[in-house]
């Protein structure tokens, strides 16, 4: 499996951790052989809402070249909507196998046209935000519908990566991953 990170300016680095952090398990405990990721974005490196400087691998890659595609969320998804080249960008993820985001990264999973017939979630401050761009939005710290995936506000990241975890192996698989993260806290 082939995991692009999507990462951007203004970003909040903790939606994107706690993801990246119980899926990158998956390789670090032999779970799922052949799991590879590369840090995507519109530009070499990028800085988060709180300044830390992240260098990416990948410029505007196609991203229908993976197998997965994780948006975080942040500030800056209300203004990357409105960015045709950004969102042009997202949208080769078209035929992507799985579609991911935690917080306001539903936001660009919405513009991009992913989720207008799903039922999605997001930080449940921005719910009314994804309302043009679903069928409906539900408060839940992870969910799925089809190729979908969605998580709730940012710690919500961590659900959401077992959540996914979960949905592609079993119960046994995300208990040994919530042991090695010395995360109690999922149970859906």
């Amino acid at each position: 499996m082939r995991m692009a990170f999507i990462l951007f300016d203004d970003m909040t680095t903790l939606d994107f951790a706690g993801f990246h952090n119980a899926v990158t398990w998956l390789k670090k405990r032999n779970l799922i052989e052949d799991l590879s990721w590369d840090y995507c974005s519109n530009k070499q490196e990028v800085k988060d809402d709180r300044a830390m400087i992240i260098q990416v691998d990948r410029v505007l890659p196609v991203l229908a070249e993976y197998d997965l595609i994780f948006i975080p969320g942040g500030i800056a998804t209300r203004q990357l909507i409105h960015d045709s080249t950004f969102i042009e960008w997202i949208r080769t993820a078209q035929e992507v196998k799985y579609k991911v985001s935690v917080c306001t990264g539903a936001l660009l999973l919405g513009a991009a046209g992913f989720t207008k017939d799903k039922t999605i979630t997001t930080n449940p401050l921005a719910l009314e935000l994804l309302e043009p761009y679903c069928k409906e939005v539900v408060k839940a710290r992870a969910m799925r519908d089809g190729d979908v995936f969605t998580g709730g506000g940012i710690t919500a990241s961590i659900d959401l990566g077992l959540f996914f975890i979960e949905s592609i192996t079993n119960k046994e698989v995300v208990q040994e991953i919530q042991h090695y993260m010395d995360y109690p806290y999922y149970n859906l």
